[in-house]
């Protein structure tokens, strides 16, 4: 009998260790806050030079929802084959690589080929001249259209049963709610839980600053 109460006691240490595990998963965030990207510029301290002058450093303006980025205070023109675009937001800190990133109706404007991109994938990308108060300098690889995506911790990943790179489909509510496939995952430290999509995708789909998603199905 003893031997029986001893087994019936750690059974019941196991099922309620599963069923803390359990409550955890289903306790953790479901509903993941959206991002709306407007067209913008990474720059490479090399080109903030350019740009602005020896020696220059980047000016904050205000943080950004992921950690440790932030919208700049300076603008610069983005010059195409067939047009320009004025007043370009700057995000910092720098980068290794310059990177633009533009909407697909700019591509047009500009007379450029942007490809659709995950932010750093800029091999064969497209090209620019960037015009600021003291100089310029061409982009010869670096301008994409950003790939719709959702930014979260590794361990938040675990959570919603995905994984970094992973090809995921959102759901979203509101007038014209619906689904949106092919939305990559990114899952790395550092990072804050948010959705990104652009401006243009936003003002298609009726989604605001207020909208939530949720992953609704991994692609097949």
């Amino acid at each position: 009998m003893d031997n029986y109460e001893e087994l019936l006691g750690k059974l019941l240490e196991k099922l309620a260790e599963t069923s803390q595990t359990q409550s955890a998963v289903s306790s953790g965030p479901k509903r993941i806050p959206v991002g709306i990207s407007n067209r913008h510029i990474h720059l490479s301290q090399k080109d903030v030079e350019k740009l602005f002058g020896y020696g220059y450093q980047l000016t904050k303006l205000k943080d950004l929802s992921q950690p440790g980025q932030f919208a700049c205070k300076e603008t610069v023109m983005v010059c195409g084959p067939k047009g320009a675009i004025e007043k370009v937001r700057i995000l910092g800190p720098v980068r290794k690589q310059t990177q633009v990133e533009i909407l697909q109706s700019d591509s047009f404007k500009l007379g450029v080929k942007a490809p659709l991109r995950l932010s750093g994938d800029l091999v064969g990308s497209g090209n620019v001249t960037l015009i600021g108060p003291k100089g310029s300098t061409e982009i010869i690889e670096g301008v994409v259209v950003a790939k719709r995506h959702i930014h979260m911790l590794p361990d938040e990943a675990i959570q919603f049963g995905v994984h970094d790179g992973e090809s995921v489909t959102i759901e979203f509510s509101g007038e014209r709610g619906g689904s949106l496939k092919n939305v990559i995952i990114r899952a790395v430290e550092h990072s804050g839980l948010e959705c990104h999509i652009d401006t243009e995708e936003a003002n298609a789909l009726g989604i605001t600053p207020n909208t939530e998603i949720v992953i609704k199905k991994n692609n097949i």
